[in-house]
This record gives C-alpha cells, sequence and structure tokens, in this order.
C-alpha cells in the first residue's frame, strides 16, 4: 500500500497558509516533498527551508526532498552545464548539502549524458540518487542499463538509479503498466498529478467543492457599486463572469482565463478611478474574485461528477477521496504526490491514511 507525498508545485515562500500547510503535513507523518528550482521561481523550495528550519534534526533527518529539474530538450546546449546549475540552485534555495534524488525529464536520445551528469553530481556528494519523471513510456530496463554504463563511465561502483515519477489517476492507468517491471528492478515508484486527469482530449479536477456561502452576496455588494457611467464596463464583465460560471470544464482552465483575460480586462477598466475610491473598490473586487473562483470550482465539480458517473459510480465519498483511495491501494506505488496548499488540505488528505 502506497502513501502520500507533498507535492509543492503552486507553494509560495511569501504565503503563510502554504508555511503552516507544508508545518502540518510533516506533524502528521509525511515524510517526502517534492520540489522544483521552477516552482514559484524557486519559492517552494524556500518555503521547505523554512518550514524544516523548524523542527529538530531528528525529525528533518527523517524527511526525503525528491527534486525535479525542467525538460531536458534540443536546444539544451551543455547537459552537464545545466544539471549542474539546477542542482547548485536548488541546494542555495532549499539550504541543503545534499538533494536525496534528482529527477529528469528528457528524451532517451539525452539519457547518456544525463545519467553520466548525474552520476558525477552523486561523486560530488550533491545528489545521493537520480530518476525519471513525466515520461509517456518507460524503457526501464534501458534506464538501467545507461545508468550502469554511466556510473562505470566516471569511476562509480554501482549507479543510483533509484526512482521513476509515473502520471498515474484514475482516469490515467497507462503508467500501472510499467510500475510491476519497476518494482521488480528494486526502483521506487512514484504517482503524480492524481487529481489532475485528462480524458479524450479534455481536462478534469477529480474534486468536489462545497457551494460558497457568500458568492451571490460579494456579487451583488460589486454589482451595486459599480452602477454608475465610469463602471459601467467593469459591471457588464461582472455579469458576464457571473453568466459563464457554470461553462469552465476545471479550476485550472479558470485560472488560465483570470490571468490572461480577466485581470487584463479590470486593469483596464479601472485604470483611470481616483486613487481615493480604487482602494475600496480593489478590496470589494478582491473579495469577489476569491468568491467566484470558489463558485467555478462548485459548478465545474458537478459538471465533472456527471461526465465521470462511470468512474465514481461505486463512490459513496468525495471524488478527490475516491481517486486517492484508488491509488493508495496499488501496492507498486509507494508514494503518491499530492498538492495540499492549505491545512485543511492537509488533513483531509492524511485522514484517508488512518
Amino acid at each position: 500500500m502506497s502513501t502520500f507525498a507533498f507535492g509543492t508545485q503552486r507553494v509560495s515562500d511569501e504565503n503563510l497558509l502554504h508555511i503552516e500547510a507544508l508545518k502540518e503535513a510533516i506533524e502528521a507523518g509525511v515524510k517526502l516533498i517534492e520540489t522544483s528550482s521552477h516552482y514559484t521561481d524557486g519559492g517552494a523550495q524556500r518555503a521547505i527551508a523554512k518550514v524544516m528550519a523548524l523542527f529538530e534534526d531528528e525529525i528533518r533527518d527523517k524527511i526525503e526532498i525528491i527534486n525535479s529539474s525542467v525538460y531536458i530538450q534540443n536546444d539544451t546546449q551543455d547537459i552537464t552545464v545545466f544539471i549542474e546549475e539546477e542542482i547548485k540552485k536548488s541546494l542555495k534555495n532549499l539550504q541543503l548539502h545534499s538533494i536525496e534524488t534528482f529527477l529528469i525529464e528528457c528524451e532517451d536520445e539525452f539519457l547518456s549524458d544525463a545519467f553520466t551528469a548525474l552520476e558525477k553530481e552523486i561523486q560530488k556528494a550533491n545528489i545521493k540518487s537520480y530518476g525519471i519523471c513525466n515520461k509517456e513510456s518507460f524503457d526501464i530496463e534501458n534506464y538501467i542499463d545507461q545508468a550502469q554504463k554511466a556510473a562505470k563511465s566516471v569511476g562509480n561502483e554501482k549507479h543510483s538509479f533509484t526512482t521513476v515519477e509515473l502520471s498515474i489517476n484514475l482516469l490515467e492507468r497507462e503508467g500501472l503498466q510499467y510500475t510491476a517491471l519497476a518494482k521488480k528492478s528494486g526502483l521506487r515508484v512514484l504517482s503524480c498529478r492524481p487529481l489532475d486527469a485528462q480524458k479524450d482530449g479534455l481536462a478534469y479536477r477529480l474534486a468536489e467543492y462545497e457551494e460558497p456561502k457568500d458568492y451571490y452576496h460579494t456579487l451583488n455588494e460589486l454589482l451595486e457599486i459599480c452602477e454608475n457611467d465610469q463602471l459601467e464596463p467593469l459591471y457588464n464583465l461582472i455579469e458576464q463572469m457571473d453568466m459563464n460560471k457554470h461553462k469552465f470544464g476545471f479550476i485550472g482552465e479558470y485560472d488560465s482565463f483570470l490571468v490572461t483575460q480577466i485581470l487584463p480586462h479590470i486593469k483596464k477598466t479601472i485604470e483611470k478611478i481616483s486613487p481615493e475610491v480604487l482602494d475600496t473598490l480593489l478590496e470589494y473586487i478582491d473579495r469577489f474574485l476569491r468568491a467566484y473562483r470558489e463558485m467555478v470550482a462548485y459548478e465545474s465539480s458537478k459538471m465533472t461528477k456527471t461526465a465521470l458517473k462511470e468512474y465514481f459510480k461505486d463512490c459513496n465519498a468525495k471524488m478527490q477521496e475516491c481517486a486517492l483511495r484508488f491509488l493508495l491501494e496499488i501496492d507498486d506505488i509507494d508514494f503518491v504526490i499530492v498538492g495540499m496548499r492549505k491545512p485543511s488540505y492537509v488533513q483531509e488528505v492524511m485522514a484517508l491514511k488512518s
């Protein structure tokens, strides 16, 4: 039976809620944290450093940090230098002397150079092991062979290739064909994206959300303030948003739309507002956007449960609970990486292990 790991994508060292969630996760027994120097521009790693500093050595020594790098591709000029810089940056952010496991994502043609660079980092004691992540297909035997050759080429007695990370969830089960061989080969198996799934070209968030009780109150408050000629464009935008709140496939789709469409439009409509009025208006806009996101999550989760009713027909709990239990019960998965950016999420997820 697998257990949970704390995923830090979108975690920031400037968000106190994220800091508290990670602290609570460690106190609840989480022993593995997944991160990257590219998550919130290093903020996720700095958040880990802040939280780890709150614990005694006895607890810190039991926590393993797995670091993922960005995709190694054709325009990566010098793979050795690239990996060196990635590891150096991560060690600085994490305030560590060594990283337990460093994962890379790359095509097979770059494996030899990448594994050789990683074996050199093993010699320097900058990392203790390495692995592969985010590939659509896994050639386990080839990876082990490449790792053995890389270790030999730099003079290491044995290779330090230990881990594979696969995208497996209730909808996407293709990765399961590789887990048994990976375990048989002595590798550790991590599962990522447990609640962010794709099917037939559509993205789904396998989670249910409650309807926000204050949504219509915050909506009407903002509309009332905008009932004048100067703020008519903003009034029209908010009205359109309300009419379309049920049209987002999943919350991530809305988050992208917010950044690319909604916020630029809001910025344009309020650029001529006087400073004495602007601060108050921004407070109302902020409250509405928070409530609106909760409403979009609620509406999209209703559509998801309807669209995927065959997957959840035997589910007598929330979708996220059933989706996570599905992974927990797979013996060949060691860790399920879950994003838990609120203490309430930590409590909900960790309760599944009790």
